[in-house]
This record gives C-alpha cells, structure tokens and sequence, in this order.
C-alpha cells in the first residue's frame, strides 16, 4: 500500500494528500501555501510526478496549477471543466503511471458534475482520494453550484457513494479532501481522523439510506448558509492562480489608519475579542485571529475591499496572510503593529460592555439580536429577540430596532465579529459572549420546536431605567477557539 502524508488545514476544514512509492508522489488537491507541501517532498525525498485536483474547488484557490509548474508534475483535472489553461484532461477509466505508483481515475459526480476521485496504489490496496464525494459520515454539499442544479447533484452524490462502495474493498482507506470543519461538507459527518471503505458501508449517510429518495430529501433538508466568498473560488481556480505572495506587508501609522477606515476601508483587529470590547481604535473591526478567522472575514467584507490588519508581533499578521491567500485575498492593504494604547494618543479609544445570559437576563431597555443561522435560531431561540444572521447583517442594517443591541450567538465568537461591526457605524451595543448552552438557566424565555416559550421570572424591576449590567456585576471569558 502506498504512503499516504496528510497535509491539514483545520482553518478551512480541508485536507490535502501526498501519495507516494517512497520515491515518486501525486499530491492531490493542495492548498495554495504550497511551501508545506515543498517541504514535505523535500524531507521525504520524494519526485512530484503529478498533481491531482479532485474538481475545481469552491472553498479555496488551489496551489496545484502553480505546484506543477514548479515541479514540472502533470495536472490531472476532468476533461469536462472548462479552464483557461492547460492541463491532463481525465476521465474516469484513465489510469496514469510513474515508476511502481499508478493512478486511476473514476468519475464521482456529485459535489460538482465533474468531480472525480483517484485509487492510488504501488501494486497493493489502493488509497482512495475521493474529495467531495465520499467524506467521513456523508457526502459533500450538492449546492455549491446553483440551487437550480441541487437535486440533481444531490442524486448524483448518491449514486457516486455507492459506485465507491460496489467497487472496493472494505479494507480500502478513504483520503476525503472537505469533512473536518468545511462548510463544503453536509449531512452526518462524523469527527474522525481516519476511515475505510467498509467503515464508510456501516454510518454513511448515502448507504444508511436505501432510497435514493430519502437520502436526496435528507441531505437538502440539511443544508445550511456558506460563505459568501465561495462564489469567487470557482472562477478564480478556473483562471489558474499565481504563486502566493506571503512577503511582510507595509506598515502604516495611526494617523493612516484612520484615514483608511474614513474612506471605508477595512482594518481588522486580530486581538481577542475581549481586548477588542475594552478598548479599540473606533471603526476598526474584531476578527479574532483564529481557525475561523478567514472564513468569516471572506464570508462578510465587500468583496475586494482594501484591508489592513492591525496585530499585536509580525507574527499575527504573518498567520492572518496564510489563511487569506487560501481564499484569494492576494495582499493586505498594510498592517500596523504594537499595544493598542498607542493608538489612543490622537483620540480616545472605543469600548462596549460584555456580559453573560444571566446577565442579559437582568437587564433592560434592550433589543437582544441573534446572528446565528436559521438552522441554529430553529432549534432554540429567545423569545422576543431580533433574528438577524450575521451573514445578512451588512445588507439589513436599516432593519435593525434603534437603541442599544445586545448580540449572542452560540459561542460569543460570532456575536463579537457583529458587535464590532455594529460599533464602527456608530450603534450602541453589548457583547453577549457565553455559551448557548447557559441560555435556558439564565431567566430568559426559551423557544423551542415542541412548546411555545418557557419563561422564567426575570428580576428586571430591580434594575435602575436603561441599566444592561446587574448592578455590581461584570464578566469575562477566554478567547473562543
């Protein structure tokens, strides 16, 4: 059987493969950072023979164009996408070889309607790659490409599962690239770090269910909102994408920052969201620089909007720059480094309170805003609270009720992102940062699917006319991760 290296991306969900004989490898759908990847094949000693995408991908730019350039490795890529490059067009059936290391290609539409997977052997079992299609517990989301296309891709994710379980063995290990925490991913996923062919046979949702029907109605009724940056993957990945640029970025001054956001410019602050709440520079906005700090910042600025980014080392903004050349955000505008007091000296900084359910239990005079998903906000909400989903919310700004907004989500994390947004356009706000799970001890009214509201006396009239804090009372927590 073949080495198999696994090249995680946790901050996209995503992983990429190098397959290998010892001597000669096929890295399959990499991500565009490739120096991991070139310091894998350099520690391994290993010869790139060819670079394998599974389809053109929706959540990331892929390095795989670039990494065959260098390399001088084949870029195997089905026939039926339309790019404007060149490249080894496949289709299923092909098989492709380099020294004692073969590759076969079977067609598994489904996540896209060229999409492909690759059994790679060395004259043993074979591993196979199956990106989108067979993940761990499920399948991938068959939206991706339109609504108008999502049933039917949906049937034909079906349809692909089961031709990878007709036709190898159970002892087959099973190299999904989308299914750790990517959004690509849908249905029952199972958090796992390794799977085979007959593990997949015995929980995945596409062999759970007999019927095409129910598992196609299933897998749509579960289908959930993704980033909107998704929509710039696709076209960006059928141009072909230049190597990634990861050099330091200017650094600007106070005085420039400023300006920046004045011209309505983005200029992110990668602190903990804590920090952010007690103090900031006003207009800036809080993306905590974490695993989910790409995806959110993609999913919600105005798409090639200039972006500065404001940390506390060279460090910060170096990580912040991986995660966003992954998504097509080539080069932040500049950055701006040092302890956020010193950008007090020309104005004062900004600050919000951050308080807990127990405390907005207590508290009055006060529009509670959920940005959670509808998914989430349907399983359980609070009664009487403004559903506004932290995706809408820069497009239904004028929805929002005057006066001040305490924003929760499920975590803190979400709702910290939309505080901030709120705050730099001037709103009054309150960062509601604790777990959803505190929600129904707090003495707020619950709703859920099964009963009306559940509600629980809330002490509100022992606090004094627009009071948000209990008196006597404040709250802090760790940095969500």
């Amino acid at each position: 059987m073949v080495d198999v290296e696994v090249v995680e991306t946790p901050e996209l969900g995503d992983r990429s493969y190098v397959a290998h004989d010892g001597t000669t490898a096929v890295v399959v759908d990499p991500q565009r950072d490739l120096d991991r990847v070139e310091e894998l094949l350099a520690a391994r000693g290993l010869q790139c023979a060819f670079v394998a995408e599974t389809h053109v991908h929706n959540d990331y730019v892929s390095g795989g164009l670039e990494l065959s350039r260098r390399t001088g490795a084949g870029y195997l890529l089905a026939a039926g996408e339309h790019l404007q490059f060149e490249r080894l067009a496949v289709a299923d059936g092909d098989v492709f070889t380099s020294g004692r290391l073969r590759v076969r290609v079977v067609a598994t539409p489904g996540h896209t309607f060229d999409h492909v997977a690759y059994l790679v052997d060395d004259g043993g079992t074979p591993a196979a790659f199956t990106g989108g299609s067979l993940l761990f517990g499920s399948v991938g989301r068959p939206d991706l490409l339109g609504t108008e296309h999502t049933e039917a891709l949906a049937r034909l994710q079906f349809h692909s599962a089961r031709r990878l379980g007709e036709m190898l063995t159970d002892d087959v290990p099973v190299y999904p690239t989308h299914g750790f925490g990517s959004f690509c991913s849908s249905g029952n996923i199972v958090v796992a770090t390794a799977s085979t062919i007959g593990a997949e046979r015995g929980r995945n949702d596409a062999f759970a269910h007999d019927e095409e029907d129910t598992f196609v109605a299933r897998l749509i009724a579960g289908l959930t909102a993704y980033p909107a940056y998704y929509a710039h993957m696709g076209p960006r990945n059928r141009e072909g994408a230049a190597a990634a640029d990861l050099s330091p970025v200017g650094l600007v001054d106070p005085t420039e920052l400023r300006r920046r956001i004045a011209a309505g410019e983005w200029v992110v602050d990668l602190r903990s969201r804590l920090a952010f709440a007690h103090a900031h520079l006003a207009g800036t906005i809080s993306i905590v620089l974490d695993s989910s700090f790409s995806t959110y910042l993609g999913w919600l600025v105005p798409w090639g909007t200039p972006l500065t980014l404001i940390g506390a080392v060279p460090r910060d903004v170096a990580d912040a720059q991986r995660q966003l050349v992954r998504i097509g955000i080539d080069r932040p505008a500049g950055a701006w480094l040092g302890p956020i007091g010193d950008l007090g000296a020309e104005a004062p900084l900004r600050g919000y309170p951050v308080i807990g359910f127990a405390d907005l239990a207590a508290a009055r005079e006060v529009t509670i805003v959920d940005v959670r998903r509808h998914d989430e906000r349907r399983d359980s909400h609070l009664a009487g609270s403004f559903h506004l989903p932290i995706h809408d919310l820069l497009a239904r700004l004028d929805d929002l009720p005057e006066g001040r907004l305490a924003v929760h989500c499920a975590t803190g994390y979400r709702a910290a992102i939309a505080a901030s947004l709120l705050d730099a356009i001037g709103r009054d706000v309150v960062l509601v940062d604790d777990d959803w799970a505190n929600a129904a001890a707090s003495g707020l009214a619950l709703v859920t699917p099964d009963a009306a509201s559940r509600p629980i006396p809330r002490p509100v009239d022992q606090q004094p006319p627009g009071s948000v804090l209990p008196a006597g009372r404040s709250r802090t927590r760790g940095t969500e991760r």
